[in-house]
């Protein structure tokens, strides 16, 4: 979720919309650059302006917002979510359904092809997924695949997904999340991710877009498909460029000027404020759904045992106070976060608040270091990122220090390091404790515990325990909706408890800056958490 441009784009028009998720999954670097100017005309192209960053659109490459903001426009899913809201709907298959307890089958449509001419059927689809377990790069979404067995094409147009546990209630939301793009075999290797540059060259897409022009995290132009006809529909623009910026400020004087039509992630809370006054310009708001939290790597976070290890991060979370880190950084836009699932779900809980309070308790932390024979003050190294998460993260992660060292508990070595280094460090165990954030795949509680707690999980981060996977198996499979929101609200209770491999902060909103004359800002902010620029309009 990135950077600089030396282009005007002349089919891109005046009006301009912002779209801010903030933070999440990624974010970015803006650009002091040139600003392009437009003149509005119905039917031209969009602007998007952004500081996040792609870190790769091989979708086997990147599980993070700001790639997927561009895989989503492109690829053919075989499941999407119909536009304006969450309802999941066949895409490129036709039909998608439990042919048995533990088999998911899919039948395409007639006629699909990628941008290139080359064919999408049933053996596409199966070397797509396969692909992805095979390659399972440490910052991709392979982990979303963890229940799949085995796929099979036994035609053209049937691909049959047979599944460990039977009944995943998730499934097919997962065909629709970031290990859903079908990719071309013919351009795509099956065992190594594909350059970038490559990737547009090549023109594989059939999505509502294809890319017609691609200098990563500078300048994208995405153009309109004439041959894609899955459930999104026809896109309502020409096109959409996407600006990618290094500074958050400029990212608002270009959306408060008129000189972009879309800004998406991140703004302050000072500049939505700001902008909420601001002439020719209405702010939107969406569902929540976006989580900030803390990561615990299990193997170098400092203590000598795991118990001392455990020890630590409870009284990590006995000396937070969420509410002054929502009030006093970010203007009360995000709210604390006192589980895993946040507020709102079903399923979602506050096993923090009841365990570890609403405000520092420093005799709480104090009684579970000595109990665990540590040695205070705990010298605690805390990365953070200063552009993937929006421009705010050091304010937050120097709250989280001066909350940790308020105790006499706590020395922190706090220090930041830019996004495209820190996915690939956070992974080869260079962090004790990090920060992340993340932005849902679908919206289903399981989205907040099985990517980050079950064997095999993105994290990376050496936490894998026997107890919590057969519990994600359990409701992951179980039809009965009461029974399966007991056993996620036990999931929460027992890692609270009892293990802590994540602390959460804070939860957000979807926020977005519209000018006045664009459309469709509000029907793309949804609950199915995926920014759609196909229904965005100008007049």
């Amino acid at each position: 979720m990135k950077t600089s441009i030396n282009r005007r784009v002349a089919a891109v028009a005046a009006a301009a919309v912002t779209l801010l998720a903030l933070t999440a999954c990624g974010a970015g670097r803006t650009d002091g650059g040139a600003t392009s100017t437009a003149g509005a005309a119905a039917g031209a192209g969009i602007l998007v302006g952004t500081t996040d960053k792609v870190t790769a659109i091989d979708p086997a490459g990147s599980y993070d917002n700001g790639s997927f903001n561009i895989e989503v426009q492109v690829y053919p899913f075989l499941m999407s979510f119909k536009p304006g809201g969450a309802e999941l709907a066949p895409d490129a298959a036709k039909s998608c359904e439990f042919t048995s307890d533990t088999v998911y089958t899919c039948i395409l449509r007639d006629g699909l092809k990628f941008a290139n001419g080359n064919p999408i059927n049933a053996s596409t689809v199966k070397y797509s997924f396969d692909r992805q377990i095979k390659i399972a790069d440490a910052n991709g979404p392979s982990s979303l695949l963890g229940n799949v067995e085995s796929i099979a094409a036994p035609d053209d147009k049937t691909v049959a997904f047979t599944l460990k546990s039977a009944n995943d209630q998730t499934f097919a939301q997962v065909l629709a999340s970031p290990a859903g793009p079908i990719v071309d075999e013919k351009t795509f290797p099956a065992d190594a991710l594909l350059d970038d540059s490559a990737i547009a060259t090549a023109k594989a897409f059939a999505g509502p877009y294809t890319i017609s022009s691609y200098k990563k995290n500078e300048l994208v132009v995405l153009a309109k498909n004439a041959d894609y006809s899955g459930i999104q529909g026809a896109p309502k623009n020409d096109s959409v460029t996407l600006k990618y910026y290094a500074d958050a400020n400029n990212l608002k004087l270009d959306i408060a000027s008129g000189a972009i039509d879309v800004a998406t992630r991140s703004l302050t809370a000072t500049d939505i404020d700001s902008l909420k006054t601001t002439k020719g310009v209405s702010v939107v708001t969406g569902p929540g759904g976006e989580i900030r939290y803390v990561v615990f790597n299990m193997n170098t976070m400092p203590g000598d045992t795991p118990e001392q290890k455990l020890a630590i991060r409870k009284a990590f979370a006995y000396s937070l106070d969420r509410q002054e880190i929502a009030t006093q950084v970010y203007k009360d836009t995000y709210t604390p976060l006192y589980s895993y699932v946040p507020e709102g779900l079903p399923g979602a809980a506050t096993p923090f608040k009841d365990l570890y309070g609403t405000k520092p308790d420093v005799a709480a932390a104090t009684k579970a270091l000595a109990d665990a024979g540590v040695t205070t003050p705990v010298t605690l190294q805390l990365q953070y990122n200063p552009d993937h998460y929006g421009p705010s993260s050091d304010q937050e992660y120097n709250a989280v220090k001066r909350q940790l060292e308020a105790t006499k508990l706590f020395s922190v070595q706090l220090q930041s390091t830019e996004w495209v280094t820190y996915a690939k460090e956070r992974t080869a165990d260079a962090y004790p404790a990090y920060q992340l954030g993340w932005f849902p795949d679908f919206s289903d509680a399981d989205n907040y515990l099985t990517p980050f707690f079950d064997k095999g999980n993105f994290l990376g981060n050496h936490f894998e325990n026997d107890e919590i996977s057969t519990l994600l198996a359990s409701e992951r499979t179980d039809k009965d909706t009461t029974s399966r929101l007991a056993t996620i609200t036990k999931i929460q209770q027992v890692m609270a408890e009892k293990y802590l491999s994540t602390i959460p902060l804070l939860q957000g909103s979807q926020v977005a800056v519209a000018r006045d004359g664009v459309s469709g800002v509000k029907d793309t902010l949804n609950a199915s958490f995926q920014f759609r620029y196909a229904v965005l309009t100008k007049g």
